[in-house]
This record gives C-alpha cells, sequence and structure tokens, in this order.
C-alpha cells in the first residue's frame, strides 16, 4: 500500500488505533466501575453491560434490537429500558449506525484478525453470500419472538455473549466466539460482520439518517491504487463514490459503511475524509445505495 509507505506513522494508522481504543475502553469501563465505587465512595461509571447499563446513575442505555425483541416477546419493558433504547438509537443515528460494528462491537477485531490471517496466509477461498443474508436474518430475529415468546436470538448473539463473557467468564461462550473467527477465516471473508450478523443489518438502518458520513470528496484525484478496495471491510460500496457520474454523490453508502476510517488512513491522495452535513444529497446518495443493491 503506497499510503503506508509514504505517510507518517500517526496518519497511516490513527482510525485503527483509535478504534481499537474504544474497543478496549468499553469493557474496561464495565470491570473498572465496582472498583472505582470502592475506591472513591461514589455512583458506578457504568453499571451493567452492552445490552443495557446506566451511566452515572442517570443516562440509561440499552439494546434496541434486544427491546425490540422483548416487546415483540410481549415482555414487559420498564420505562427506562425504553429510553435507554431511544438514547442509542439517536447517538447511532447522529454517528451512522454501523460506527457501532468498527468502533464498539467487541466481535470486530475477532473478525479483523481473521481477515487479516486470511490475507497473511494467502488463503484464497471463499464462499459468496448475499449481502441480504443479513436483513433476512433480522427479519428472522423479528418474527421469532412473535412465535415462541422468547429473545431467542439472545441466547446465540456473540457480541452480547462476548461482552458478557468478558464482565462474568466466558462459559461456553468460547465455542460461539471460535465458530465467527473460523467462519471469517475458512469460509468466507468477512462473512459474519458484512453479510449474516443482524445487529450489523439494524445499526445499518439506523445510519441511513445519519449526518456524518465517509465521502470521497477529492475523488479527482484518485489514481486506481486500490489501496482502500484492499483495507475496507465493505468494498462494494467504494465504485460508486469514487468514480463520478451524472448525480453519484461521493458519500459512501451509508448503509453498509462502518465509518472505521481505514480508507482515509491509507490513501496517499487524501481522496477520502469525514463530512458532516444535514445537507447532503439525499436523492444522489439514494440512487447509490439502490445501484449496490443491485449488484449484490
Amino acid at each position: 500500500m503506497s499510503a503506508v509507505t509514504s505517510r507518517s506513522n500517526w496518519k497511516k494508522w490513527r482510525f485503527l488505533l483509535l478504534r481499537r481504543f474504544c474497543q478496549l475502553m468499553v469493557p474496561i469501563l464495565f470491570l473498572a466501575s465496582p472498583y472505582l465505587v470502592q475506591w472513591t465512595g461514589d455512583t458506578l461509571l457504568i453499571n451493567g453491560n452492552l445490552s443495557s447499563s446506566l451511566t452515572l446513575g442517570i443516562l440509561p442505555m440499552s439494546d434496541p434490537l434486544a427491546v425490540l425483541q422483548g416487546l415483540l416477546a410481549g415482555h414487559p419493558m420498564v420505562a427506562r429500558g425504553l429510553i435507554g433504547a431511544g438514547v442509542v438509537i439517536l447517538l447511532y443515528g447522529l454517528l451512522g449506525g454501523r460506527s457501532f460494528c468498527s468502533w464498539v462491537c467487541p466481535i470486530n477485531p475477532i473478525t479483523d484478525l481473521a481477515a487479516w490471517l486470511r490475507k497473511k496466509l494467502g488463503i484464497r477461498n471463499s464462499h459468496k453470500l448475499s449481502r441480504s443474508s443479513r436483513y433476512w436474518i433480522l427479519a428472522m430475529v423479528l418474527v421469532l419472538p412473535l412465535v415462541t415468546g422468547m429473545m431467542v436470538w439472545e441466547l446465540f448473539n456473540p457480541v452480547s455473549q462476548m461482552i458478557r463473557g468478558l464482565l462474568f467468564g466466558m462459559g461456553a461462550g468460547w465455542y460461539l466466539i471460535a465458530a465467527v473467527f473460523l467462519f471469517d477465516f475458512l469460509i468466507s471473508t468477512r462473512g459474519w460482520c458484512g453479510h449474516l450478523c443482524p445487529l450489523g443489518a439494524f445499526y445499518g438502518l439506523v445510519g441511513r439518517i445519519s449526518p456524518l458520513q465517509v465521502s470521497a470528496t477529492e475523488r479527482k484525484h484518485c489514481n486506481d491504487c486500490m489501496d482502500c478496495y484492499a483495507i475496507c471491510p465493505e468494498p462494494h460500496i467504494l465504485p460508486a463514490a469514487l468514480k463520478e457520474k451524472k448525480g453519484d454523490s461521493p458519500v459512501l453508502n451509508k448503509r453498509d459503511c462502518t465509518r472505521c476510517g481505514r480508507c482515509i488512513d491509507v490513501c496517499e491522495k487524501n481522496v477520502f475524509s469525514f463530512q458532516a452535513s444535514f445537507n447532503h444529497q439525499i436523492i444522489a446518495s439514494t440512487r447509490s445505495d439502490n445501484r449496490v443493491m443491485d449488484s449484490e
């Protein structure tokens, strides 16, 4: 990659390092909170886990997909849970839904490791999956509570299993995490996050309203080096933004872009940047979304 050799260490790794810091700090904050209370005698910094938590004894945050499953299963939901789900939807509606996938999700480092090992070992075989599969799985996740009266997905959700395991002991959860790793490593490149995860699909739908996006604002300088294609976890979103055509927006597909920032890190020509605007071209962006769906 040309940028890796021509840019400073900070510029070529900054977003990756920041992402890993965030992913590490989330479980650390949950784990450290009880000890901070013992030390300071104050309120828990964060009480709970990614499914449901209370920050500083004031701010509730709940997994909106888990809350929705509970409602569909007929479980009574306290006001704090509903408010917490609203807070999370608002947060990721502003930041871009799938920013959860690359900046918070504890499974992301596992799938990134699998992708890195595939590349290092030269493993090229990859079973092709439709990216629409995750939306079908999301629909099934929402239908099952209606049929069974249970939040079935939460019994197998590797995201919640991982964070609960880190906090309270992994147990059999290791088998589930290992299965995700082996699936991405041996069967399908970026298979879990890019094709199957219903939580990523849910946050992708939330992210469509986000004012924060990655945009190929300087696409006229693109020299077709393909560095961004090599590093992007969702490379199918790049062509529509890079290759300017009539009516096409330079904004990367907001439904699938994880806002990981790696394309910004590796691009020697500084083609990509984060943009925040409520006035971006909605129609052009929708056309880009539709073309990506047609190509899947």
